[in-house]
């Protein structure tokens, strides 16, 4: 069973400057939730019980974010708010559950990780990126749902054109939803990529992973990287990936946030109907 999971959240947020000069890029809204709380959100549905942030410098916002707010819940109980103060406490996870770890250098998702190994011990644990956002089914239910040990990665089909921004791996045997990786590799350029079937930031991986990382070896941009890690591990465990059911949105980017928003809006009983009937005039 994983019941741990590491959230990267140390990321400086660049291509959201300036929103992101004091504001974590993972506080940005999609609707009315951050994109860090959705994340929770998912691997609280997956049995996730401890929960490792590994941050950076100006990231207490998510700190102030899951904690109580003495002043506010005042104010709330006062008006008599009842729906949402309820909202605001239902924020909170059980005292002693909730870590927090410093990266103190933006040097890779590998690193990020590499940062939690001490709160996680020997067990498997699950990564979650928060900017990957998924539409429908959790995303790592279903991988949580059909884990059997080893390493495992969510994976979705890219246009080729794109596959310089994903890890992109090689499929053995495919039934369509669980895949057998037999090679991966970071960020290829499409003429070099060996499929177009690209990991998102969904993981579940082995203890040992912690080793590998350990060794510090930058990979592409001079970051340690984590599917560099996973590579070296192919023959030596299981290695799968799973193809989830839900609509990712990539919301480091700026037109996949607005489309993350679009979309979740029109989820809402409370906006579907006047946004629709907005966005029809002006199409």
């Amino acid at each position: 069973m994983v019941k741990k999971a590491i959230f990267p959240v140390g990321g400086l947020g660049t291509r959201f400057l300036p929103a992101t000069k004091a504001l974590p890029k993972e506080m940005l809204p999609v609707v009315d939730k951050p994109l860090i709380q959705y994340a929770i959100e998912e691997a609280i549905e997956a049995g996730i019980e401890e929960f490792i942030f590994v941050t950076g410098r100006n990231k207490t916002a998510i700190e102030d974010h899951f904690d109580h707010s003495v002043e506010l819940e005042a104010v709330l109980h006062q008006k008599q708010k009842h729906e949402a103060l309820e909202t605001v406490r239902n924020m909170m996870r059980v005292p002693g559950t909730v870590a927090y770890v410093r990266q103190q250098e933006p040097a890779g998702l590998g690193h990020a990780v590499w940062c939690a190994r001490h709160l996680v011990g020997n067990e498997p644990v699950a990564v979650l990126l928060a900017d990957d956002l998924v539409l429908g089914q959790p995303a790592l239910k279903e991988m949580t749902d059909n884990y059997q040990g080893g390493n495992m990665v969510a994976v979705m089909e890219v246009p080729k054109e794109d596959t310089s921004s994903y890890g992109i791996v090689t499929a053995g045997s495919d039934d369509g939803t669980m895949v057998t990786i037999d090679g991966i590799v970071e960020k290829p350029s499409p003429q070099n990529a060996p499929s177009n079937l690209a990991v998102i930031g969904r993981y579940i991986i082995e203890p040992e992973i912690f080793d590998v990382l350990g060794a510090q070896e930058a990979g592409v941009g001079g970051e340690i990287q984590l599917t560099d890690a996973l590579a070296t591990r192919i023959g030596a465990s299981p290695f799968s990936g799973y193809r989830f059911s839900g609509k990712r949105f990539d919301c480091g980017s700026k037109i996949g946030f607005q489309k993350a928003n679009i979309a979740f809006s029109l989820e809402r009983d409370d906006m579907a109907d006047e946004l629709r009937a907005w966005l029809a005039t002006q199409i």
